[in-house]
């Protein structure tokens, strides 16, 4: 295989955010706790959802504990690896490591992808046809949902990482990021890849702008419906459309700008890789728990009976 020949490289350089060691210093104990506050706050939606049976038991916050997963996935592929290079001379990843990271973002990312659709779906039935709701969001629709997900999510990933992989990579071997990135790995193969690139153009870049826009409508059309039916139904829409919309922001934001103008030198890229997989891993549970009442709620019942068992025993 031609990969496996002497001339190819065996590993990428990753430029990382900066040169400057009191910044990379800086930056490490920043991203360290900010991971520290990834995980904390995704692993406690994940417990709350888990334990609680009321929410457990509900769609939206199914849901959620699955989109709190994804969110945790996707931070531990790339966060922990910029952590480390922060305190390395030399910020290397392997080849294969490389790939096999570009292989799970854009695996989770398409199944966050249509995770989010499906919420914005649980969320219309839930607030335009009500008296449905417990029957169309059912158990098996609800792993369905989940399941197609994930599977969305490996198609996608598939259908360019298996072109990818067979490209041979046997001159510069500099990634200009803080993670492997697919538009610039692209950039560093000893081949022809442009057909290649409006692949990624057409499946990451178009495919988030286009699933950005249909949830903008839907959750437009959300809006438009509750106010036709209840002036006083809107405000309480409003404030529960809120957080999807912020979140739906949040993820898709980054995805369109990188992938579909991907080829081009911009100097918010690492910015936007940064905001990618750990600003927006880090916002989730803040909106989705901290400003949720039916959360709080939970978290205190949880708290409460946490501290009865230790005073019982």
């Amino acid at each position: 295989m031609d990969m496996m020949n002497s001339s190819m490289i065996s590993e990428f350089v990753l430029l990382g955010l900066t040169n400057t060691w009191e910044l990379e210093i800086f930056f490490f104990f920043i991203f360290l706790l900010a991971y520290a506050a990834i995980m904390a706050g995704n692993l406690l939606t994940v417990v709350i959802v888990t334990f609680e049976s009321h929410l457990h038991s509900t769609p939206m916050y199914f849901l959620l504990g699955n989109l709190s997963c994804l969110d945790m996935s996707i931070s531990t592929i790339t966060t922990p690896k910029m952590i480390t290079d922060f305190l390395r001379e030399n910020k290397t990843i392997s080849l294969w490591g490389c790939m096999a990271q570009m292989f799970f973002l854009h695996f989770l990312g398409g199944s966050e992808m249509t995770l989010l659709i499906v919420m914005a779906v649980d969320r219309y039935i839930a607030i335009c046809k009500p008296l449905h709701y417990t029957t169309i969001m059912n158990r098996w629709v609800l792993m369905g949902s989940v399941l197609l997900s994930w599977a969305v999510g490996f198609v996608h990933t598939m259908s360019q990482m298996v072109f990818t992989i067979t490209l041979p990579f046997c001159g510069p071997n500099i990634v200009d990021n803080i993670f492997c990135d697919l538009p610039l790995v692209l950039k560093l193969a000893c081949t022809e890849t442009y057909v290649l690139e409006l692949l990624v153009i057409a499946e990451s870049g178009l495919l988030s702008f286009l699933c950005f826009i249909i949830l903008l409508i839907s959750y437009t059309v959300i809006l438009v419906t509750v106010r036709r039916r209840s002036s006083g139904g809107l405000s309480k829409a409003l404030s529960t459309l809120s957080a999807h919309i912020t979140v739906v922001t949040l993820f898709f934001g980054p995805c369109i700008f990188v992938y579909a103008w991907p080829f081009s030198s911009f100097s918010v890229d690492k910015f936007l890789s940064v905001f990618y997989s750990v600003i927006t891993p880090l916002l989730n549970p803040i909106i989705y728990t901290l400003r949720n009442q039916e959360m709080k709620a939970a978290i205190s019942r949880l708290r409460t009976q946490h501290v009865s068992s230790r005073q019982t025993f």
